[in-house]
């Protein structure tokens, strides 16, 4: 068996990346969890932990979810870079944003901020975000 994680026991980056795109792809169209296993052969919980990164994708499975998604294998790897290019990677703030887009509603915000067309409503939007996270952390600091 081989070993999924690193030995802290976190996943490894790549998988974390394709698990967020199979996420990503599914909540885009609109697919449950459920519906993807059906299609795929799988349980929900299968599809779970393939999102969180928890187990890897085999390539049949992932080749039949790119099927079931209506998208390409190579759609789950965009962003990554090349690995020809790199030692691995690029982890820059990257498990940050994953873990965000984890989360219910950091798909919410995801896929409501494009919808926000007027730029300097989306630039208060941040500026909020942001100066709420800065609070937050002089806080913690305290």
């Amino acid at each position: 068996m081989t070993n999924e994680f690193d030995a802290d026991r976190t996943p490894n980056p790549v998988d974390r990346h394709v698990g967020l795109r199979i996420r990503l792809r599914r909540k885009e169209l609109g697919v449950s969890q459920e519906k993807l296993a059906e299609a795929i052969g799988l349980t929900f919980q299968q599809v779970q932990k393939y999102e969180r990164a928890a187990n890897r994708v085999s390539a049949s499975k992932l080749w039949e979810m790119a099927r079931a998604l209506k998208t390409s294998v190579a759609y789950f790897y965009e962003g990554l870079g090349d690995p020809t290019l790199s030692n691995g990677p690029e982890e820059d703030g990257r498990d940050s944003v994953h873990d965000f887009l984890l989360t219910p509603e950091g798909m919410e915000l995801a896929a409501l901020f494009p919808k926000v067309r007027q730029a300097r409503v989306r630039r208060r939007l941040l500026d909020l975000v942001r100066t709420m996270a800065e609070e937050a952390e002089a806080e913690a600091e305290d």
